[in-house]
């Protein structure tokens, strides 16, 4: 009886041990991978900021072409009066 239930003790270890390297064979890539994503993600983010930054001018540009409108309306009105 001793001799089944030390192999029986056996197997359960060994198949535990086989459990969990398939398990860390598993989740090692997918941490290796989130790491990666991870650092390509900041790399993203401070380009956002540039970018962010880079076009900030744009919130100006409405009042730009309203003012360069005012302005051509101005040279057409005196092209007219001038009688061009």
């Amino acid at each position: 009886m001793t001799v089944m239930a030390e192999t029986g003790w056996m197997i359960g270890y060994v198949v535990g041990i086989v459990v969990v390297l398939v398990v860390v064979a598993l989740v090692v890539p997918i941490l290796l991978l989130a790491h990666r994503i991870g650092k390509q993600a900041a790399a993203i983010d401070d380009s956002l900021q540039q970018s962010v930054t880079n076009t900030a001018g744009l919130a100006g540009l409405r009042t730009t072409i309203e003012s360069a409108e005012t302005i051509v309306a101005g040279l057409n009105r005196g092209r007219t009066r001038l009688g061009g």
